[in-house]
């Protein structure tokens, strides 16, 4: 069960947060091979000030428009998966919204599987590691 939260600026459309979103789950389901079902994200409109993104750091320029995409997952995914994750976010979201692929920054953070509980405080996925092997997402 992948974690998105999502901090975009409040100017965002209503159209381009859908859209944003849309394209960090269908990544999620391609590249991590997340379930189509497991969608779970955190939409987050910062006022002016809010959002502080340095102009350039690594060679990159960033504008005053930056959507900051944090995924919360679970681990075992090679480096290479992380970048093809990271770059078809990144064109995607520029293909289909105003933000400019330079300006989605992105952070995984890596969680064991018995860290997630999907309600009722039962930890799902302890116990379906505990009965078999699961597929992580």
């Amino acid at each position: 069960m992948p974690l998105v939260r999502i901090d975009i600026p409040a100017s965002t459309s209503q159209r381009e947060a859908a859209a944003l979103s849309e394209a960090v789950h269908q990544a999620l389901v391609e590249v991590f091979d997340v379930p189509a079902d497991d969608r779970f994200h955190v939409i987050a409109r910062r006022a002016p000030g809010e959002l502080v993104c340095t102009p350039a750091y690594l060679g990159l320029t960033h504008g005053d428009r930056v959507a900051f995409v944090q995924i919360t997952c679970s681990p075992g995914r090679s480096v290479g998966r992380k970048e093809a994750l990271y770059a078809r976010i990144a064109a995607d979201v520029a293909r289909d919204t105003e933000f400019r692929a330079e300006d989605v920054i992105l952070n995984l953070v890596e969680t064991a599987r018995e860290n997630w509980s999907f309600g009722a405080g039962i930890a799902h996925y302890a116990l379906q590691d505990r009965a078999q092997p699961a597929t992580r997402a």
